[in-house]
């Protein structure tokens, strides 16, 4: 309420007071206790005019609540900036410019945010103690094959070049077809695989999470690139010998130009009776994962899937035989193969991950070398348990002309 309209009130209630106690006292003093009627009426005026003040404060202060109201239901948040530029659009500063004045004042409110107000880490973060990262490969391919392990720089071992078969059914008395072969002695050499990196000594000091990483991280990408060497190594040192560079090419023999829109899984079908002419039982068929999701999507002529023939159970496999997915495959190849047979991987220094400040200047800068590596031979025994080609050269050698 207004404080002079209060002071008006206050005073005009005293005054009531005044009057109803002075006829109080003149009704004790007049033994008819009747009141002078200048008196009366003069209360009454009183009282009339305390009435029509306190309604005028009434409207006053429901007026002022209704208007607090309205401006409250409008408001809009501000920032800081934003306030400063409406006061001066507002000519807080006009009587400073045109001379009136040497000093300007203008009270600003404006809501703070955290984007608007805060420079740099203020508030609290978490941080998540492990590093993430996309997963390795799931399976490596040396997991596929037999495994040895060796002291010697060279692996050596004695391979059929040739055989000359004359055995064959003898009349009494008659002399036996001769039979010969040749061996050859066969070597490879343990190869290294490995890679390094520098990093501070702060890094590993003030990241807790860096080793276990780093042990966790490296690892896998040495075993990655094993896989390129064991599938396409070249022989030609410091290289494997991969099984895609020894294994037998694929021949469509009797099926040739003989199957009406060749596709994946025929091709497949074929490599696996190429082995058996071989005398060897397929016990993997390795591809991309695209490939074999080209597969799954294959249908027949009534356009029903023919995935039933491929997936038996959780493992995929085509007349019985596993497949294995490895993005270390290119895509568009396919290896078919009796790998427990076909081959054998050497392990002359198992992968391990070291730590050490003696390289170069590493003490001297504050540095620290990681190194991952590992020494392996791979020894191909058997090319022709192995079976391996694309899908677009396989599939148009079965197409029917």
């Amino acid at each position: 309420m207004d404080e002079n309209l209060k002071k008006q009130l206050d005073q005009i209630g005293d005054l009531v007071d005044s009057k109803i106690e002075k006829a109080f006292h003149a009704a004790k003093d007049n033994a008819n206790g009747e009141i002078e009627a200048s008196l009366k009426s003069e209360i009454s005026n009183l009282t009339n005019s305390y009435n029509e003040k306190f309604e005028a404060a009434t409207k006053r202060m429901d007026a002022i609540e209704m208007e607090s109201k309205k401006t409250f239901s409008g408001a809009t948040t501000k920032s800081f900036k934003a306030a400063i530029e409406e006061s001066l659009k507002n000519g807080s500063i006009d009587a400073m410019l045109k001379g009136n004045s040497n000093a300007a004042r203008f009270e600003v409110k404006a809501d703070m945010t955290m984007a608007a107000d805060y420079t740099g880490v203020v508030a609290g973060e978490t941080v998540v103690p492990n590093i993430k990262f996309d997963p390795s490969r799931s399976t490596h391919i040396r997991t596929l094959l037999p495994i040895g392990s060796t002291d010697a720089q060279t692996i050596r071992f004695p391979k059929e070049s040739g055989y000359a078969d004359n055995a064959a059914a003898t009349a009494q008395g008659s002399t036996l077809g001769q039979s010969d072969f040749d061996i050859t002695a066969t070597s490879v050499n343990v190869e290294k695989i490995g890679t390094y990196m520098r990093l501070t000594e702060e890094m590993l000091a003030d990241t807790p999470q860096l080793t276990s990483y780093l042990s966790a991280r490296v690892p896998g990408k040495v075993l990655s690139a094993e896989d390129n060497e064991i599938l396409n190594g070249d022989g030609s040192s410091p290289n494997l010998d991969g099984l895609f560079t020894d294994g037998a090419a694929f021949s469509a023999g009797s099926f040739a130009l003989a199957i009406e829109s060749a596709n994946e899984f025929d091709v497949l079908t074929v490599a696996l009776n190429q082995l058996n002419l071989s005398n060897y039982q397929a016990d993997t068929i390795l591809l991309n994962p695209t490939d074999f999701h080209k597969i799954v999507l294959l249908k027949s002529t009534a356009n029903e899937y023919l995935r039933n023939q491929i997936i038996q159970g959780v493992q995929p496999a085509i007349m019985g035989v596993p497949i294995v997915l490895s993005t270390a495959v290119t895509a568009g190849k396919f290896l078919v193969g009796n790998l427990s047979l076909a081959t054998q991987l050497w392990i002359r220094d198992g992968l391990g991950i070291e730590f050490s400040r003696e390289d170069s200047t590493n003490f001297r800068d504050g540095f620290v070398t990681v190194r991952a590596q590992e020494r392996v031979a791979l020894t191909n025994y058997a090319p022709n348990a192995i079976v391996q080609g694309t899908f677009s050269t396989a599939k148009a050698a079965l197409e029917t002309a």
